[in-house]
């Protein structure tokens, strides 16, 4: 029974919550309590199944409860300190990647209405999604070879513990990142305030500082499907990536520890998640993918022909498809020339070198909306050709692009061949989360928040295109 002690207490909780830490708090809390859980989460993967993973340092996987059912979850992955591999960095400014803690998972069965560690209930799917928060690219950049030395001890420069703070208050039902979670990569440069201290790598405590910590309310929030970005390619975050993230079996060739097997590594296979009302999420693994187009002979190209195929033949079995993917195939980016002058880069050409000698249109006729990241901003476009409408969310936490979009693209612009914009959207500069709401057959409402939580654009998906109240957020 609480009394008038505990009234500096509730207030201060109350402070906590208001800034997005309380679960941080909460979570300590029941570590202590059940001996070593550093977070639980659900992950969903293929058919819609749900995983609950849990990572601990106690040298044995917890129990679980399924409603009255306790059940031990099983390992997916044991501590370990993996040797240096080659990096995109330099040997110099790379390190080992230790992971510490014991990686463990256990499918939740359908039906099943409640999951419990202990005294923390995990999230479980829906049958019918109708909520849906979108975020991506949410890591803090620390990255030598450009010089760029985001200021992650600043919550103002590195917002993502709030932006998953406002999204977990959205209540969603499912959360999609489409990719990007580690940017930690290389140590922050001495003499630097705004990154001092930041752990750095593709280990547990980058991950933890840049991922896990951050989106613990979030974790909480809803289950979570997880988009690989190249950032969690093999030759990055990708043995973390593995141990963690991925849905899909672990497999010894898959780990990304050899660089030898990165050919395994660097690939998985697409899956769909069902969303109710004959509609479902498909999320493609397009990590490995250059930014221009794949020659004859290149391993990928087998690759993505393969994905496309795979693609093909999951869009069948709905009626409505949304795919996500890390590098959107239709968007654009900008680069500022040394006279100001702002020139526009289509989609990603090397999944249109692919994709496009298979289809002209890039994307099976089934598919409707395309989600994805990688562009540190957000952007929409539709299309009056038959392509699918394109959402771009890369704009959770990381390093903001600076060079904006033009209110009014020029008249021969387009992101892809043949792709003819009949509308264009941005929001440059920004953090924050986008979320969709099912409003009925094919029907969405989008909405763009702020790190705060504020609403700055509302969007309409209708069909296999979009459009939105404010064509540019200043």
């Amino acid at each position: 029974m609480s009394g008038p002690s505990d009234m500096p207490l509730r207030r201060l909780l109350l402070l906590l919550a208001a800034t997005g830490l309380l679960f941080s708090c909460e979570l300590q809390a029941q570590v202590l309590a059940s001996g070593g859980i550093a977070t639980a989460y659900v992950v969903l993967g293929t058919d819609g199944a749900a995983f609950a993973r849990v990572l601990t340092t106690d040298t044995q996987c917890p129990l679980i409860r399924f409603d009255a059912r306790e059940v031990r979850m099983n390992v997916r992955a044991a501590p370990a300190s993996m040797p240096l591999r080659p990096t995109r960095s330099a040997p110099a400014d790379s390190k080992p990647s230790v992971f510490p803690l014991l990686t463990c998972e256990k499918e939740i069965p359908r039906g099943t209405g409640s999951a419990k560690l202990g005294t923390l209930s995990l999230p479980l799917p829906k049958h019918q999604i109708d909520r849906i928060v979108v975020i991506g690219d949410s890591g803090c950049r620390l990255k030598k070879s450009d010089g760029a030395y985001q200021a992650c001890n600043d919550s103002d420069l590195y917002p993502f513990a709030r932006v998953a703070a406002a999204a977990a208050r959205w209540k969603p039902d499912l959360v999609v990142h489409v990719g990007d979670f580690l940017y930690r990569e290389n140590e922050c440069a001495q003499g630097n305030p705004g990154c001092a201290g930041s752990p750095w790598g593709y280990g547990w405590d980058a991950w933890q500082a840049d991922f896990f910590r951050p989106a613990a309310a979030l974790l909480q929030a809803a289950p979570w499907v997880m988009v690989r970005g190249n950032h969690e390619s093999c030759s990055r975050a990708g043995q973390g990536w593995w141990r963690m993230m991925d849905p899909h079996r672990l497999l010894p060739a898959q780990d990304c520890n050899d660089p030898a097997n990165d050919q395994t590594g660097d690939y998985s296979d697409p899956y769909a998640v069902p969303l109710g009302s004959d509609t479902q999420l498909i999320v493609l693994d397009t990590s490995n993918t250059p930014g221009s187009a794949i020659p004859p002979g290149d391993i990928r190209r087998i690759k993505y022909r393969n994905l496309y195929r795979q693609l093909e033949i999951l869009s069948r079995q709905a009626a409505y498809n949304i795919v996500a993917n890390h590098h959107p195939l239709l968007g654009f980016a900008t680069e500022q020339g040394p006279h100001g002058a702002v020139t526009l880069h289509p989609g990603n050409l090397g999944l249109q070198s692919v994709f496009g000698a298979i289809n002209p249109l890039l994307m099976p006729p089934r598919i409707d909306v395309l989600l994805s990241g990688h562009v540190h901003m957000w952007q929409q476009l539709s299309f009056s050709s038959p392509h699918p409408t394109q959402f771009v969310a890369g704009f959770s936490g990381t390093m903001e692009d600076l060079v904006p979009l033009p209110a009014r693209l020029p008249p021969a612009a387009t992101p892809a061949p043949g792709a003819v914009v009949e509308q264009h959207d941005s929001w440059v500069g920004g953090f924050g989360f986008m979320t969709m709401q099912r409003k009925g057959p094919g029907q969405w409402q989008v909405k763009v928040w702020d790190s705060a939580g504020r609403q700055i654009n509302t969007c309409s998906i209708y069909g296999r295109r979009s459009s939105c109240a404010e064509a540019q957020v200043k």
